[in-house]
């Protein structure tokens, strides 16, 4: 879930926004124009620069060590391979931090969410044009207009983000000091009814977590299983994905963690760094899933090949809808500003190469999953910064642009 920097909301889009800064992403229009047809990639694109993995290597290095702790990158396709990482693992022995290891993946998570979603309406059991109010008829507020599924996936809604009163502060503080609290999907999705929509659904692209809990609950609805399961039997158990999981909200350990999360939490005597690698999962199919460096590029290997999805909902994955942008810094700024999100991937392009995937951060945790369409370059990358505001940025910018090839 999102909201204005204040709030952190402890799930970001793309980082707070700077990659925009490294690579153009979308396309301008007048803001709030009608909505045309939807923009669709094609598989042709330039030519992917050369792998550089000594440039890999340098910006590694220069991890500002207060702002992150540790920091990794997993670089893979037909073009070349990387893998490198930077920082300490755990403070307490002086480990390294290990790239083989799990991770929180935050908004990851929402990649997965919708490829079980399309899974059902390749199924036909499931449609897009389907509505909230056809599988959870309480949950809007009486008088909403019909919202779909395609709107939740693509994020096109125009629901209300909810209250913030799950999400605290904003502060290391009070994460630190409620990091073992939980919500059911229920509690979440009932803070709806406290604030009106931000626009007309199907006009506009706002980022929402809020989407995909109700996702999730109508997957649950539809097949009559948990989440977890849906996952473990048509992703994770096909795939051999052993180190992703979608674990219990009461559940807060992290197996053999790629690296500890610290926060740094002021106190009367200065700054004192509060380990919360174990922390409560409660963001569930928005936020809360668990994985690995290798579990992730074989996942999105898997899903950009059809493996995962049949050929009459693939496309959707790659498939922008013509809206304006509605405060996703990450699809730009400014009243030209258009949707980048598809149904569950975000496009981003620099010098004629476009690449797909996701981003997600939890405290203590910021990684992404990107990929170009044909495989020729894959990217996996996790760091672990000590705030909740987006400091880590710039450095996770200059890691995705330089793996990509693109370095000033």
């Amino acid at each position: 879930m999102n909201t204005p920097a204040k709030n952190s909301r402890w799930t970001r889009l793309m980082v707070g926004g700077a990659l925009l800064a490294a690579m153009t992403i979308g396309v301008s229009a007048p803001a709030f124009a009608a909505p045309g047809p939807s923009v669709t990639s094609t598989t042709a694109t330039a030519p992917l620069p050369p792998l550089d993995p000594a440039a890999i290597r340098t910006v590694l290095d220069q991890r500002p060590g207060a702002a992150i702790t540790g920091a990794f990158v997993r670089v893979g396709g037909s073009a070349g391979s990387f893998v490198g990482a930077s920082g300490t693992g755990n403070q307490e022995t002086g480990a390294g931090v290990d790239p083989h290891g799990r991770f929180r993946i935050g908004s990851i998570s929402k990649a997965f969410t919708t490829t079980v979603a399309l899974q059902l309406v390749g199924e036909h059991r499931l449609s897009l044009d389907d509505t909230v109010q056809q599988y959870l008829p309480e949950v809007l507020p009486e008088g909403y207009p019909p919202v779909t599924v395609r709107q939740l996936l693509n994020h096109t809604s125009g629901l209300s983000t909810g209250s913030d009163e799950m999400w605290g502060d904003g502060t290391t503080a009070w994460f630190a000091a409620h990091r073992l609290d939980a919500w059911t999907p229920e509690q979440v999705v009932a803070t709806l009814r406290k604030a009106p929509r931000n626009f007309d659904p199907g006009t506009a692209q706002q980022y929402n977590g809020m989407n995909t809990f109700l996702a999730g609950m109508i997957v649950e609805k539809v097949t009559g299983h948990s989440f977890a399961h849906e996952v473990k039997y048509r992703i994770t158990g096909p795939l051999g994905l052993r180190q992703t999981s979608v674990p219990d909200a009461d559940d807060p350990a992290l197996p053999h963690p790629t690296a500890h999360g610290y926060l740094t939490v002021p106190d009367q005597g200065g700054n004192t760094g509060v380990d919360v690698t174990e922390q409560s999962p409660w963001p569930w199919v928005e936020g809360g899933m668990i994985s690995s460096a290798a579990d992730l590029d074989r996942f999105i290997t898997a899903l950009y090949r059809g493996r995962l999805l049949p050929a009459s909902v693939q496309e959707n994955l790659f498939t922008v809808p013509d809206v304006p942008n509605f405060h996703n810094n990450d699809c730009g700024k400014g009243p030209s500003s258009r949707a980048c999100l598809s149904t569950g991937l975000q496009r981003i392009e620099q010098d004629g190469v476009v690449a797909w995937g996701k981003t997600g951060s939890r405290p203590g945790y910021t990684s992404g999953v990107f990929a170009t369409r044909d495989l020729s370059r894959t990217l996996v990358y996790s760091v672990n910064p000590t705030g909740v505001v987006g400091a880590e940025t710039p450095y996770v910018s200059r890691l995705l642009v330089t793996a990509f090839g693109f370095v000033s």
